[in-house]
Order: C-alpha cells, then sequence, then structure tokens
C-alpha cells in the first residue's frame, strides 16, 4: 500500500469529503440499520456506521485506509434503510477519491479493475468483457483466473470474442473525460 501524508487535518478533510457528496455527517446516530442491510458486510473491515463514525471525529486516515470504500457496491441498500436517508455510497465514493488522489489503496485488485473498466470504455464505448478480463487477469498477476470457466461461457453466449464497439465513441470519450476532470477539481 502506497501512503501520503495528510495535508490537511483530519477534521478539515472529512468535512470535505462529506461536503463533496452532499451528505451532513451529524444526522447520523449510529443506529446500524446501513450495516444491516449492507450486502457486502461480511468482507469489510469497517462497517458502513463506523465508517460515518470515523468521518464524524475527522478520522480521515482511518476512513481512506479502510478496505470497506473498495468494497462498497453501491447498491443504496443502506440509504433505503437510513432513517435520515444518508447517502452513504457518495460518502464512500469521495473517500475513495480522496485515498486514490493521496495514493492509498487498501484493496489493489479494485483499482486494478476499475482502471482496467474504464479504459476499456474509452477505447470501446463501452465494455468488453473478455478484454476487461484479460486487462484484470494480467495487470492482477492472476493470468490463468476464470480459465476454465472459459469454455462454458463461450458455449453458452456469455462472452464473445469478438469485439462489439458503440457507434459513436468520441461522445461516450467526451462524457468520460468530462467526469474524471469534475472528479479532479474536488
Amino acid at each position: 500500500m502506497e501512503v501520503c501524508l495528510n495535508q490537511e487535518s483530519g477534521k478539515a478533510l472529512t468535512d470535505k469529503i462529506a461536503e463533496r457528496a452532499g451528505v451532513k455527517t451529524h444526522e447520523c446516530y449510529q443506529c446500524g440499520k446501513c450495516t444491516a442491510g449492507c450486502p457486502m458486510a461480511h468482507a469489510m473491515d469497517v462497517m458502513p456506521r463506523q465508517l460515518v463514525r470515523y468521518l464524524q471525529l475527522g478520522m480521515a486516515d482511518e476512513a481512506m485506509r479502510s478496505n470497506m470504500i473498495w468494497l462498497c457496491a453501491a447498491c443504496h441498500t443502506c440509504v433505503e434503510r437510513c432513517p435520515h436517508s444518508i447517502n452513504l455510497p457518495a460518502l464512500i465514493e469521495k473517500t475513495r477519491h480522496e485515498a486514490m488522489r493521496q495514493k492509498i489503496c487498501a484493496v489493489r485488485e479494485v483499482n486494478i479493475f476499475t482502471e482496467a473498466f474504464l479504459g476499456n470504455v474509452m477505447v470501446f464505448g463501452k465494455s468488453q468483457e473478455v478484454i476487461l478480463e484479460g486487462l484484470y487477469n494480467t495487470f492482477s498477476g492472476n493470468f490463468l483466473q476464470d480459465m476454465n470457466n472459459v469454455p462454458h461461457m463461450l458455449k453458452h453466449g456469455l462472452v464473445r470474442p469478438e469485439v462489439h464497439m458503440v457507434k459513436n465513441r468520441e461522445s461516450v470519450r467526451n462524457l468520460m473525460k468530462a467526469a474524471l476532470e469534475e472528479d479532479e477539481k474536488e
């Protein structure tokens, strides 16, 4: 894990993360409904409500170093269960962006997958699953991962070796560039 020291105090940074996410962390009273409904909680080192608590207390480093921010499925079950409709996925996403900005990555494979996926969409205008899998396996060092499944997936049409591109890839590319530039501004 690469580590960069915070250039801002923990509280100022957590306040900025919450503001960017449009979340008022003080509205969370730690009822735990978000955690109880989270389908990924079993794999997380920090539970959703704990992440909010870290941010309430100005514990930016602890929030950014958790594997939780890399494992969130953004399914919004937490938001649906929250008595205050706190947008936890937005809070997690902004925490993850700040961690990436500071070169902190607790789950390397998730970052590799994200980069491969975004690059794939930039080139083809949509995700090409065979290429995505190849890129991920190569950069993660898991060269033969899922190879046993390839014959079954090809036979049943779950993946196809031919490449399909959207007609106006440049429009997709421009949208993605604009979104990435917006993220960098924050």
